[in-house]
């Protein structure tokens, strides 16, 4: 049985392990944003840079892994990356929204303050 990562050039190699770490390392700082930020609406933040940009790294490592392993071009990880970086904001928006109505009814005074209606005129 032949293992395609012994038999990889080592330029490949190195850009694969530096895409992967990349993301790890955008992940790790996501992770510590999410760790040290202090209120909630600062704190939401920080995982959407781990999502959006750390699985990109991982992404495109893995992309080029594949396709030199398998020696044809491997895409379908395009499809995570399209998943992710739709369904993170809509999340980020959901529970921001969920949040911010939850501490509003409550009366917490950290929420952030309701903006006024803006009423444009018609030309």
């Amino acid at each position: 049985m032949m293992d395609p990562a012994a038999d990889m050039p080592v330029w490949v190699a190195t850009l694969v392990a530096l895409f992967l770490l990349i993301g790890a390392l955008l992940a790790l700082i996501g992770a510590i944003g999410f760790l040290r930020l202090p209120t909630f609406y600062e704190r939401i933040h920080a995982p959407t840079l781990g999502t959006s940009w750390g699985i990109g790294g991982v992404m495109l490592g893995s992309m080029i892994f594949f396709s030199v392993a398998s020696s044809r071009l491997a895409i379908h990880e395009i499809l995570i990356g399209v998943f992710v970086t739709v369904t993170t904001p809509v999340t980020l928006m959901m529970l921001a929204r969920a949040a911010l109505h939850r501490d509003r009814t409550e009366g917490n005074r950290e929420a952030p303050p309701k903006q006024p209606q803006r009423q444009d005129k018609a030309m």
